[in-house]
């Protein structure tokens, strides 16, 4: 519904970068259309962006350089951001936001300090326990900030913090396995266990999965896998099913990852926060194996905060010997009391109104803000001895 006047809002969402950025950018997106706004999304080059944002209908679409800070080489972060924010400028400049999301890391900070400086109202969301660096960052600019996990409240000097939940796409919900595993042409009666290391991949995950495989040998005639790999591990990996008999589906990457988990009887992931969101979404059981270098050790705060509550069973990847990895498996898989008790627990961690409240936040801010904008200029246009008419030209889809 658009409640602020004839012409519907213009909502830029910095969402790129990884999955865990991009999909719950999507999700308000989503809910942003439904409510009347034109919406685009600003992703970065990398090939998870340009793959996931196919299936974004009714979106514009523009890719922004990529910005990040590796290695400490500050002189190509500094050209990097400075590349982002003539972009924004430029995008900004033909079609003026009313307002700017930044879903995390570096190549959404451009679009808000740009935003800001056309009158749009800005916003963050940190989905993670510890915000990393560009949120912190960013967090002292923006009008109000959301956070995933309560706890990130205080880690953040907004002026406003408001705890939603992370968003997931509607489409991520409990459902029956069978049909979800026919559609990847599994057993639809099989146990299946999903393994998955986030949008790149995980191969450390990869490496554990296959050293426990010896040691479920007795398994083959009952479990499959779904196995999504990453880029650079396929081969191996399918070999590695292939040698020890088990039926296994191996992938780089799904784009649907909505039935993917609805196929699983249990999952071995990492610990982003947009995965957790989905796989709480779903209630799906899961052995979360954070990844080790994550910036602030987050995905080991965010695992903890799933295990403590009885939402999951945590394993660190330094501790993953080839034995525990299989006992915990088989008693994920094979203990359907102790998948329904996680399943229960999971259901505190699923937020389904979050892409709503955000949106609609968003939404009321901009309404707030329009008379303010319209008596500015007013005033501007008296003092200058006549009307000022905008040349809101709408920019091309895509760069």
């Amino acid at each position: 519904m658009n409640t602020t006047g004839a012409n519907p809002p213009f909502v830029a969402i910095a969402c790129g970068g990884t999955g865990g950025h991009l999909f719950p950018g999507l999700a308000v997106a989503e809910q942003l259309k439904k409510r009347g706004c034109a919406v685009a999304l600003l992703i970065s080059p990398k090939e998870v962006d340009q793959e996931a944002v196919k299936s974004a209908s009714g979106m514009e679409i523009f890719t922004l350089p990529a910005v990040g800070l590796q290695n400490r080489n500050y002189f190509s972060f500094a050209r990097s951001f400075v590349k982002s924010l003539f972009a924004a400028r430029r995008l900004f400049k033909s079609r003026p936001p009313q307002a700017v999301l930044a879903m995390g890391g570096f190549t959404s900070a451009p679009p808000v300090w740009v935003g800001k400086d056309f009158g749009a109202k800005t916003f963050l969301h940190e989905s993670n326990t510890i915000p990393g660096r560009a949120n912190r960052f960013l967090a002292r600019f923006v009008d109000e900030a959301f956070v995933g996990f309560p706890a990130a409240s205080t880690r953040l000097r907004a002026r406003k913090v408001t705890p939603t939940g992370t968003p997931v796409r509607p489409q991520f919900q409990p459902g029956n396995p069978g049909p979800c595993r026919a559609g990847f042409r599994l057993d639809p009666d099989r146990q299946t266990i999903l393994v998955m290391g986030g949008s790149q991949g995980a191969g450390g995950i990869n490496d554990m999965v296959l050293s426990a495989l010896p040691l479920l040998g007795n398994r083959i005639a009952t479990w499959q896998w779904l196995h999504l790999t990453g880029p650079g591990d396929v081969e191996k990996v399918a070999q590695a099913y292939a040698t020890r008999g088990f039926k296994a589906l191996v992938k780089p990457f799904i784009a649907e990852m909505d039935m993917a988990l609805g196929a699983a009887t249990i999952a071995v992931s990492r610990a982003g926060a947009s995965s957790l969101a989905e796989i709480a979404a779903v209630r799906l059981p899961a052995l979360l194996v954070p990844y080790p270098a994550a910036a602030d050790n987050h995905q080991l705060c965010n695992a903890r905060a799933f295990e403590a509550t009885g939402a999951a069973r945590l394993l660190e990847q330094k501790d993953a010997t080839p034995e525990k990895v299989a006992a915990l498996l088989c008693e994920l898989v094979e203990g359907s009391s102790a998948r329904m008790k996680i399943q229960t627990a999971l259901a505190q961690w699923h937020a389904p109104r979050a892409a709503e409240q955000i949106a609609e936040i968003m939404l009321a801010a901009i309404a707030r803000h329009q008379p303010e904008a319209a008596g500015r200029s007013h005033a501007s246009s008296c003092s200058c001895g006549g009307a000022h008419s905008s040349n809101r030209q709408a920019a091309s889809s895509g760069t």
